[in-house]
């Protein structure tokens, strides 16, 4: 069981070995493929801006739609000066 536990522990050491970050090649390639921060910005607020309108421009339609479309009819009719007074039921 301790040899077990021995030729795990080397795998590991071996493997995480391999894993150092000293290739510079590597390290530059991937900061080179980073975009700079004053990009991810200005994508970020064109992004927000665009839903935003987006949005504002949906419900502008959603508010024409609305006033396009004919009130319903008033059907109701007002009570009598005789119903109004006659409220000693309630």
């Amino acid at each position: 069981m301790k040899k077990l536990a021995f030729v795990v522990a080397g795998v590991a050491a071996l493997g995480l070995s391999a894993c150092s970050s000293n290739n510079q090649d590597q390290v530059n390639n991937a900061e080179l493929n980073q975009p700079a921060a004053e990009d991810l910005n200005q994508a970020a607020s064109d992004a927000a801006n665009d839903a935003a309108n987006s949005e504002a421009a949906a419900l502008s339609n959603q508010a024409a739609e609305l006033n396009a479309t004919a009130p319903a009819a008033d059907n109701t009719s007002n009570p009598s000066d005789d119903q109004e007074q006659n409220v000693s039921g309630m």
